[in-house]
């Protein structure tokens, strides 16, 4: 398998709703500057990797056949990837595939998402589950993470306030971020005194749905070597899956507790192994993970091993996490807390990770960050995404 690095990035600035642009003008936007990052032009690409949603979150149907002008892909070999909130980072793995193999030297992964399209993305979400055992409790995308938030509550004896502190971070961080959604600070009795959904799930707890448009170009080494332009190395990458139902999660078959994220720590491992991480608190500067809800912020970070299981809340009251702190620095961009165009929401925290490791993320930039971690998650937390990245070829060892 050849080294794959990452030549070249764009996302636009993510907001509500984008009335002056259709769904292929918005995918151009952020491939333009992804292009104009590399230097290349859609010329230079030999293939495409569209993140797509399902259409009914986009508002309009197959969406992939609208942007083949729009991006200039005409003649060249797209592929469409879906993997719920986990498309945009499995986009990335199917391009990083398409490089590495040698098929391809050059790979554009370009795509955009405008969830207010949708006459209900609520509704199209609380359809995911199985309509027989699942869905009449009623199902849904918060209240599935309201029951996770509370699992994790009781075994490591956290609370609402410390779910709170997660908001309080990501919006300091996300504050310096340009392309970030919710950039306004808050505190924590802000989020504490902010509209309960699903308890102990607020307002302040969760993600908004964001428009806007995210691209970046993959190369082979042999490829980089001749540009000579600096690239964020993909030094590992992983996935993996869990059961559609639930319910089976707990018990003598699940992988885990509902408190913790089991599978998503296999992925991770599997990523370390590729990238020669043994030790991640040493080895990792900065860790751009994927959480929609304050509460899935705690379980991924320990799954990651930035920390044991349920030492992150005290870890994070203590200063941990965030920029400037001592060890890994978690979502400096703001994260998807703060930013969720679902289908290229993975793309987008590929992005940072790159952006850091070149020293190129302005304000919210971690001091002297050389190693990376990116994370997604896709479906009913079902679907596992992870990346390490890095600016050099050569073995990560321990600073």
């Amino acid at each position: 398998m050849r080294n794959v690095g990452i030549l070249g990035v764009g996302q636009t600035d993510f907001v509500t709703k984008r009335t002056d642009v259709t769904y292929p003008e918005l995918v151009r936007e952020g491939a333009q500057l992804a292009f104009d990052d590399a230097g290349l032009s859609m010329t230079d690409i030999e293939a495409v990797v569209v993140p797509l949603a399902p259409d009914a979150l986009i508002g309009i149907g197959n969406g992939e056949r609208w942007l083949i002008e729009s991006i200039g892909a005409t003649g060249k070999p797209v592929m469409r990837v879906n993997n719920g909130g986990a498309t945009g980072a499995s986009a990335v793995e199917a391009a990083w595939m398409h490089v590495a193999s040698g098929l391809f030297d050059v790979v554009l992964v370009a795509g955009a998402d405008r969830v207010s399209e949708s006459l209900s993305a609520q509704s199209v979400l609380n359809k995911m589950w199985d309509v027989a055992y699942e869905r009449p409790y009623p199902q849904n995308t918060i209240t599935m993470l309201a029951m996770s938030a509370m699992r994790y509550n009781h075994m490591y004896g956290a609370d609402e306030r410390d779910m709170a502190r997660v908001t309080v971070k990501n919006r300091r961080h996300a504050s310096l971020n340009p392309h970030a959604h919710l950039r306004e600070l808050v505190t924590e009795d802000d989020v504490l005194n902010s509209r309960i959904l699903a308890w102990p799930l607020k307002l302040g707890d969760v993600c908004p749905s964001s428009t806007g448009g995210a691209a970046l170009i993959l190369v082979s080494e042999e490829y980089a070597s001749r540009l000579k332009k600096p690239v964020a190395w993909i030094r590992g990458l992983g996935q993996n899956t869990e059961t559609f139902w639930m319910g089976d999660r707990v018990g003598p078959q699940a992988l885990g507790d509902h408190a913790d994220a089991d599978a998503l720590a296999v992925a991770f491992d599997r990523a370390y192994a590729q990238a020669g991480i043994t030790d991640p608190t040493s080895q990792i500067d900065v860790a751009e993970i994927y959480a929609p809800f304050s509460s899935v912020e705690f379980h991924v970070i320990e799954a990651a091993g930035l920390c044991g299981r349920g030492e992150a809340p005290a870890l994070l009251a203590g200063g941990a996490f965030h920029l400037g702190a001592e060890g890994v620095v978690v979502n400096p961009s703001g994260g998807t807390q703060c930013t969720n165009p679902i289908a290229v929401t993975g793309t987008v925290r590929v992005i940072e990770a790159a952006t850091q490791v070149l020293g190129r993320a302005g304000d919210r930039q971690v001091a002297g960050a050389k190693v990376a971690i990116a994370s997604a998650i896709g479906g009913d937390h079902q679907f596992y995404s992870t990346f390490v990245i890095a600016n050099h070829l050569d073995p990560i060892g321990h600073p």
